[in-house]
């Protein structure tokens, strides 16, 4: 017998390696060739949407909120950093005019301001400057678009409101340090005798300004908005707070182009700020900005992607090592989605689902740890692509969530508990991932059966038993999470039931795997019939998890969004298509 070579085991683990390598380099990137200390600025703290977060956040859930990405280019095509983009937006107006960073995709809105899909970078984003001419009639649209019912709204007049919100953020987002009207504010704040304009200036930054950037000192309790903090000085007779001093310095070395003394103006601000903020304020605002920069989703995404194609390259060719090797891929993204969730959970002090955002990664970390555990134990190759789509089709999902802005924001009141949070809310997304786990490796079986030139029965009926055992698991987690939110819900508005549209979704869960469980313990179905059912759980869940937020009604309609209702309406057609192919002959081997 040929001897194997020694490192032939381990063949397998080598894509997981050279994955492993690239996430790493993620954790430190280089610094972008520039002779301004821009990662440090990137740094600086402010407080906004209730906690203390990095500039470089700030000007990331910005650029997701204006313009669908965090990509910017400058006037001359050069890629920039977001934190560059926003020292710009806040330091230097008359460079900022010019990025076109406003996504407009409606051709009405399009006519309104006078622009066309020609005039735009890719054909639908626009800048300040393209705008300022019909600043009016986008105000004035936007106000009657206001005084109609959300339902009632038509697709213009939900674009021209979002160009006005969109708007409205970039200019809080200009008076919240300097003021950029001003080109001698730093002047204006040393002059002691010109108090009077001051006082107007810092009402115009409380008026309009929207971050927190200065930091609590001995004569500041809190942090304030600049214009505040500059009035409450002026009172008290005090000199301006230094890091109002400070921004201002670092706003006229910006517009000068003198790099060596923004750099030392900045890292002297760091160093007060070292002296003002508590330790742990300053250790998460550089771990959230080294969190930013490695973009862990993004990358669990890539790794989603690959673990599938390796996966599916096993069907065709080396079934054992490349199944092996999609687990080890598979297992590295739940890794780098996990450390994810918990460096999150870590700097918002809460429990990993709390908005639907969270909910979509929470959603697939747990999926993607049932299919992970379940291909590790019966090495089907079958669950760990179910496991693959299943991750990548969450991370899309949380993706196109984040374009409302910081995915960490404050709680609502009626949400505001920890620990209903990490019961009612973790035991829901755990329902939902074991539903959705079940109807995907159904849909790959119902589809497998049909393409493969050959279906093993014996491997079949292990994979039908794989999916009552996790809708076994879905409904126990549904029904326990369902009747946790019952007790929630009277803590809450004093009743334990009220037939609300997300009450009924959750409900209709736990009824639809008890169809499931029933059909087949009573043989009413046979194992494709169970396929065919749990596909359908996937319908379920999307309609309980986004489906009743569209209708805008309930007292837990809290994830309504433009643009859901046909990619929902299109998922389930598909899951649909699917069930009726489950119907058609698989082929069986000879």
């Amino acid at each position: 017998m040929k001897k194997l070579h020694p490192l032939l085991p381990f063949l397998p683990l080598l894509p997981a390696l050279l994955c492993a390598i690239w996430i790493i380099t993620t954790l430190f990137p280089s610094a972008p060739a520039s002779p301004y200390d821009i990662a440090a600025f990137g740094h600086l703290p402010v407080l906004a949407d209730g906690r203390v977060k990095p500039l470089d956040t700030i000007a990331r859930t910005t650029l997701l909120r204006i313009q669908g990405r965090q990509a910017v280019r400058s006037p001359d095509g050069r890629a920039i950093t977001p934190a560059e983009w926003l020292l710009d937006a806040v330091f230097n107006p008359d460079a900022a005019r010019e990025y076109r960073v406003f996504q407009i995709t409606n051709p009405e809105v399009l006519d309104l301001v006078q622009l066309t899909t020609a005039d735009g970078d890719g054909g639908k984003r626009y800048s300040p400057a393209q705008l300022a001419p019909r600043l009016d009639a986008i105000e004035q649209q936007a106000s009657l678009a206001a005084s109609v019912d959300n339902a009632q709204r038509t697709p213009f007049q939900r674009a021209i409101l979002d160009l006005h919100d969109s708007l409205a953020t970039y200019q809080s987002l200009t008076y919240s340090l300097v003021l950029q009207e001003n080109p001698d504010y730093l002047g204006d704040l040393m002059d002691a005798k010109n108090t009077g304009k001051l006082r107007n200036e810092a009402a115009l930054m409380t008026a309009y300004g929207a971050l927190l950037a200065m930091p609590p000192n001995a004569t500041q309790p809190a942090w304030l908005k600049t214009g505040d903090a500059l009035t409450a000085a002026l009172d008290a007779r005090r000199p301006p707070p230094p890091a109002a001093l400070a921004y201002a310095a670092m706003s006229r070395a910006w517009q000068t182009k003198q790099p060596a003394q923004f750099n030392e103006l900045l890292h002297a601000y760091q160093e007060q700020l070292t002296q003002l903020l508590p330790a742990t304020d300053a250790k998460k605002t550089n771990a959230e900005w080294r969190f930013n920069a490695a973009e862990p989703f993004y990358a669990a995404m890539i790794l989603c992607v690959l673990a599938f194609l390796l996966g599916v390259a096993a069907w065709l060719k080396w079934p054992g090592l490349l199944a092996r090797s999609s687990l080890w891929v598979l297992g590295l993204a739940w890794l780098i989605m996990t450390a994810g969730i918990l460096t999150r959970m870590w700097l918002e002090g809460r429990p990993p689902v709390t908005n639907l955002y969270s909910s979509a990664l929470g959603v697939g970390a747990f999926a993607v740890t049932l299919c992970v555990i379940i291909e590790a134990i019966f090495k089907t190759n079958i669950v760990n692509v179910a496991g693959s789509l299943l991750g990548f089709g969450t991370l899309i999902i949380a993706h196109h969530l984040s374009f409302s802005g910081d995915t960490m924001e404050m709680m609502r009141a009626v949400l505001d508990s920890n620990f209903w949070l990490a019961t009612h809310v973790l035991t829901i997304a755990f329902g939902y991932a074991a539903t959705y786990a079940a109807g995907i490796i159904a849909i790959i079986v119902i589809l497998y059966r049909l393409v493969a030139s050959e279906f093993d029965p014996e491997i079949f009926d292990l994979l039908e038993r794989i999916v009552y055992g996790i809708v076994c698991f879905a409904i126990f987690f549904s029904f326990l999470g369902t009747v946790l939110g019952g007790v929630w819900a009277d803590q809450s508005w004093g009743r334990f039931w009220g037939w609300d549209p997300k009450e009924n979704g959750a409900l209709i869960i736990v009824i639809w795997n008890a169809v499931v469980l029933h059909a087949r313990w009573g043989k009413f179905v046979g194992p494709t019939g169970v396929m065919a059912l749990a596909v359908f759980g996937n319908i379920v869940t999307t309609w309980s998890w986004f489906g009743v937020n569209q209708l805008s009604v309930g007292l837990h309609n809290y994830g309504f969004k433009d643009g859901n209702t046909l990619p929902i309406i299109a998922f389930m057609l598909a899951n649909l298509v699917i069930i009726a192919l489950a119907l058609l002959p698989a082929r069986r081997r000879a």
